[in-house]
């Protein structure tokens, strides 16, 4: 198993980085070709949306309400959706308490406290360093399976 964080989600989406967009699709491509079990929660269609529908002058991708579902629509069919649990706040409060997680990092701890409550050890990720205070899970760059 492992889980997929938004950025491939949105790096497999964008148009503006042909390479970056690339380097997303082959991932989950041979992921989903040695039969990988891909994953995703709540928080990370909810972060897609909340990207791809905002402005690209705004460091979004600029896509309607319409596109926008299409593409997580689409994603439903390849990742399986694990919803949220009563267990989740109290561990992601242990995750932040433990690692001093501060800011915009709380994000990255939601997802982590997620994977912990479905003993998820893997992620795929553009931003591996991001997760590095995480022992709980391994973060792999996308490019790394390239």
């Amino acid at each position: 198993m492992i889980a997929v964080d938004t950025n491939v989600l949105i790096g497999a989406m964008q148009t503006f980085d042909p390479e970056l967009r690339n380097t997303a699709r082959q991932a989950l491509k041979k992921l989903h070709r040695q039969d990988e079990q891909l994953l995703c929660f709540p928080q990370n269609l909810i972060e897609f949306w909340n990207v791809s529908t905002r402005a690209i002058e705004a460091n979004g991708l600029g896509l309607s309400t319409e596109q926008a579902a299409r593409c997580i629509d689409h994603f439903q069919t390849l990742l399986r959706l694990l919803p949220s649990t009563p267990a989740f706040f109290p561990t992601w409060r242990h995750l932040v308490l433990r690692h001093g997680v501060v800011g915009i990092q709380v994000h990255d701890a939601r997802l982590v406290a997620a994977m912990q409550i479905y003993q998820v050890k893997k992620l795929l990720t553009f931003d591996p360093d991001d997760f590095k205070r995480y022992d709980e899970i391994v973060a792999i760059h996308p490019q790394s399976l390239a």
